[in-house]
């Protein structure tokens, strides 16, 4: 039981990191620090499946990591 639920804790931190470096990066580092040129505009088709999608698995991966953690005790 412990085994699978590390083997999908793995899937999960995998997913995230693919999830995250999906997003995008139309900000410069300028932005970052206050630069000019905001534009505030809405998520739109993938990008905002890929947002949510992020928020999903970090609160699963975080879910199970307590799991993991009341099983082993």
């Amino acid at each position: 039981m412990r085994d699978t639920l590390l083997i999908v804790q793995i899937v999960l931190s995998v997913l995230i990191v693919i999830f995250v470096l999906l997003q995008n990066r139309a900000e410069g580092l300028g932005t970052m620090f206050g630069g000019g040129g905001e534009i505030f505009r809405t998520k739109r088709g993938l990008e905002k499946f890929l947002y949510y999608g992020t928020i999903l698995l970090a609160v699963l991966f975080s879910s199970l990591s307590l799991i993991i953690v009341k099983l082993s005790n």
